[in-house]
């Protein structure tokens, strides 16, 4: 036993539990900032189902190899993951998961337009429209 699982076990009732030094295992979630969560709010109430979630995933296509999807939901499937912030919930399904975890989502506006931006540590590359990507 180390030293530190012997200190906590011999503590008294009443001492305070030791925190967590190291982070929770498993893969790391899907991040929705503050401006993505506005565009989707704003999206959604313009369509009127103020229910509706946004389903991102990956799909085998495009001139990288694997392109994003982006579309609404009015419901998550049993075995998809989901993610909520700022009032609005993204879904992902456990496949595309895979390529996604640990990515942020979020909405950009600039000289050359607007859009949602996909910042993906897990991706190795992307085409020059953003709409194609490389695992």
């Amino acid at each position: 036993m180390n030293q530190q699982a012997t200190m906590m076990s011999t503590a008294s009732p009443t001492a305070t539990p030791a925190t967590p030094v190291t982070p929770p295992a498993g893969p790391a979630p899907v991040d929705i900032t503050e401006s993505a969560a506005q565009e989707i709010a704003r999206q959604r109430a313009k369509r009127g189902t103020p229910e509706a979630s946004i389903r991102i995933g990956i799909r085998g296509g495009g001139c990288t190899g694997f392109s994003y999807v982006f579309e609404w939901a009015d419901a998550p499937r049993p075995t998809d993951k989901v993610f909520v912030a700022f009032g609005v919930s993204v879904i992902v399904d456990p496949k595309s998961f895979v390529y996604l975890s640990g990515m942020q989502l979020d909405f950009v506006r600039g000289m050359m337009g607007h859009g949602f931006k996909f910042n993906n540590p897990n991706a190795k590359g992307s085409c020059g429209c953003g709409e194609s990507v490389q695992f």
